[in-house]
């Protein structure tokens, strides 16, 4: 078993046209060459080559497939922002089980922010909104630490944006597991005192909308490189946690959520998972 990661941030790559610059093109094209050589090393008898938020919502999205398609024969496919939530749904239901009962969960990538509910390993509701920790970070913090205004500015935008799903979810009920995926959510609750990674993956860890509160109050004054110190965040993401814990202070209150369990598995076992189904003929 083999695990290789390699963070690009292309949501802070996009130009006032919100077009993928030409930085974030070579770095893009660098890292899906780079895994497919990988993917020949190791013998992989399949690659399933897929790109999110970024790309979907660049104005150039086509022009980036093309071109990485050009340089490394690879075709990215993308995922559409209900594909993204479902399949990272899908993922946190087969980690809890059918016992869980209704599952809500909650994921805060770097371009958006997937929300999903339901019984079943489909959800009821999932929605993608333009609420990733990357992509607010770039369009509305410009200090550092980020000023109170922008702060609370921001807080207003995040609620304003929330509140139509929020209402949707509501109307049917968020009673349940309500989960947490993704590195975000996973950092979030490192930093309010859960175990670390190299406890595994089957220790408990949770985050509260207390300790969630508590902990944006102490980092949003610190700058990103005194964040990088702090036990549990890495540098590529202490620039953008204070987003990302503003976006899940705000969709955790606007569902009435006052817990939420950390999950191990998110959009990529998700998609492991439904390609797995489809090879023993489960849809």
């Amino acid at each position: 078993m083999s695990d290789w990661k390699t963070g690009l941030r292309l949501v802070e790559m996009l130009d006032g046209d919100g077009a993928i610059d030409d930085k974030g093109m070579k770095k893009l094209t660098e890292a899906v060459a780079e895994a497919a050589d990988l993917v020949d090393k190791l013998g992989c008898q399949e690659m399933i080559p897929f790109a999110t938020s970024a790309v979907r919502s660049a104005t150039n999205s086509e022009a980036v497939l093309d071109h990485v398609e050009k340089e490394t024969g690879v075709r990215l496919e993308i995922l559409s922002g209900e594909e993204e939530a479902n399949l990272t749904f899908l993922a946190a239901r087969r980690w809890y089980g059918w016992s869980a009962g209704r599952i809500t969960n909650l994921d805060i990538g770097g371009g958006s922010l997937e929300m999903s509910t339901g019984l079943d390993e489909h959800p009821q509701i999932a929605v993608s909104l333009d609420l990733g920790a990357g992509r607010l970070t770039h369009e509305w913090f410009d200090t550092d630490p980020p000023e109170r205004k922008k702060i609370n500015t921001l807080r207003d935008y995040i609620d304003a944006e929330l509140a139509r799903p929020a209402a949707d979810f509501k109307a049917i009920g968020v009673e349940g597991l309500a989960v947490g995926t993704s590195k975000t959510f996973r950092t979030l609750a490192r930093l309010t005192g859960a175990a670390p990674s190299s406890a595994g993956p089957y220790v408990q860890r949770t985050l509260t909308a207390p300790g969630l509160r508590q902990l944006i109050s102490f980092i949003s004054r610190m700058t990103a490189a005194d964040r990088a110190e702090l036990e549990g965040i890495s540098s590529d993401r202490s620039h953008q946690i204070v987003a990302g814990a503003l976006v899940a202070e705000a969709s955790m209150r606007a569902l009435g959520l006052e817990k939420l369990e950390i999950c191990p598995w998110a959009l990529r076992e998700g998609v492991i998972l439904r390609r797995l189904d489809k090879g023993t003929g489960i849809e």
